[in-house]
């Protein structure tokens, strides 16, 4: 049987996994809660599951965090929020299902064990004239700005775009509305389609200015998900944002949540969603993965950076270092002696003559088997390989799955292999993740290949990838 389940990336033990929740460093520890079924691996009777790192790469399984209460305005699901720290309280705020409510928890000081409150839910529901006929409102974020705590709220107006609410308090207690931060247009689709619903919203500063994130999700069309942002300026009661951007390509990671550390660093992870069926997630009894942790940072161009953490070094084994050298179309593969599905590389490329490059993974030898990332020179543009039907089927799904190649050379791919888990950073400019699953046990090679000219490899370091689990 063929092992898709990743070695190196944080999943839990086993049923289903989806957003993660209170993502936060406390004492030196970070701390990672998650959309969680226990019972299987589906998404129904959700929970918080809970788990602790010292360094983002080795985690450590916890107590449940959060169940479902009978009768009580969770008994649906305890659903996605945020976490922070007052006065030296951990407290997590999240959505209580159904309806859609602000419900709130009290930590103990290791945050393994939790009380709701008892004045749950805090809010209710959403303000007239956001929710729609489902009452969507949900996905609690709350920061601290001087004396005052916010939270923004994900929302939608009725036959209308997604909305981001925000709200306020003194006491983290009561909250009082202020306003929409942000409407959404469902009639503007350049730069990037907004969709009708918008989730997941994460507001924080960042060099000086500040950053919101949004998962957008066509209402009418539930297969259109995928995270973008703003950088704007926030003053406590408006939001002014530069135009909407995707933050990764791919269509696969959704639902980031970001938390700023005790060192600064603004640290992102999200759920990478599965491309399985559902009946294939069930019988293989886990499904849900979460990305490798990102560090962001904003460019003078005021888009973000995005880099995998440092800290992913200690992972590697012995490195394979083929000279550098020109590659024509139709040469030998620089990197047949290379294999595994558990892989980090770093290719630093050059087009000399080249309109395009492609980078085979967890290739087959027959090559029946596998995926391409396929980087064009000639058009700008980079991208998994995918059925021509997605263009057809949903225009604005595939614009978040095809990325623009960064202008800049030489080119640098930073690419992480993990079974059925694909990343890849490209000049800390743009990201696109994937989900693949091998057919064959064989599927393991490595190849690149030049197409229309020569291709520059300046330099390649390859990795062996230790896991970060007993197996």
């Amino acid at each position: 049987m063929i092992n898709h389940r990743p070695a190196y990336h944080f999943l839990p033990p086993a049923g289903w996994m989806n957003d993660p929740n209170g993502f936060i460093h406390h004492r030196g520890i970070y701390h990672l809660f998650y959309q969680h079924n226990p019972a299987g691996a589906y998404h129904a009777d959700i929970h918080w599951g809970h788990a602790r790192s010292v360094d983002l790469v080795r985690w450590q399984h916890r107590p449940m965090a959060l169940t479902p209460s009978p009768g009580g305005p969770d008994q649906g699901g305890c659903w996605s929020g945020s976490a922070v720290v007052a006065a030296g309280r951990p407290l997590i705020y999240y959505t209580g299902v159904s309806p859609q409510t602000v419900c709130r928890a009290s930590g103990s000081d290791d945050l393994d064990e939790w009380t709701k409150d008892a004045a749950n839910p805090l809010i209710s529901g959403p303000p007239p004239g956001f929710g729609g006929d489902t009452g969507d409102f949900r996905d609690p974020y709350v920061w601290r700005a001087g004396e005052q705590w916010y939270m923004v709220m994900g929302s939608r107006v009725a036959g209308e775009g997604g909305a981001v609410l925000l709200y306020r308090s003194a006491d983290l207690l009561a909250w009082e509305y202020v306003g929409p931060l942000l409407l959404g247009d469902p009639a503007r689709r350049e730069p990037v389609w907004t969709g009708t619903m918008w989730e997941c919203p994460n507001l924080f500063p960042l060099a000086g200015r500040h950053v919101l994130i949004v998962s957008f999700q066509d209402w009418a069309r539930g297969d259109l998900l995928f995270p973008g942002y703003f950088v704007g300026d926030f003053d406590g009661v408006g939001f002014r944002p530069g135009r909407p951007r995707v933050l990764e390509y791919g269509g696969c990671l959704y639902a980031p949540l970001v938390t700023i550390d005790a060192s600064g660093r603004a640290v992102l992870m999200g759920w990478l969603m599965e491309g399985r069926d559902p009946a294939a997630q069930r019988a293989a009894g886990w499904s849900g993965v979460m990305s490798l942790p990102r560090v962001l940072s904003l460019g003078d161009d005021e888009t973000l950076r995005i880099q995998p953490i440092p800290e992913l070094a200690q992972l590697r084994g012995e490195p394979f270092q083929p000279a550098p050298q020109l590659l024509y179309p139709g040469a030998a593969n620089p990197l047949r002696d290379v294999g595994g599905d558990c892989l980090e590389l770093d290719l630093t490329l050059t087009p000399r003559g080249a309109t395009a490059f492609r980078l085979r993974l967890l290739a087959s030898p027959d090559g029946s088997d596998g995926i391409t990332l396929r980087g064009d020179f000639s058009v700008g543009t980079i991208a998994f390989d995918r059925p021509d039907s997605v263009a057809a089927d949903h225009p604005a799904r595939l614009a978040a799955e095809i990325a623009p190649l960064p202008a800049e050379r030489p080119l640098r791919l930073r690419v992480f292999v993990d079974r059925s888990v694909v990343e890849v950073f490209v000049n800390e400019r743009v990201v696109l993740s994937t989900r693949v699953y091998a057919a064959r046990p064989d599927s393991l090679g490595v190849e690149l290949l030049a197409d229309g000219g020569a291709l520059a490899i300046e330099a390649i370091d390859v990795w062996p990838m230790r896991a970060i689990w007993d197996e």
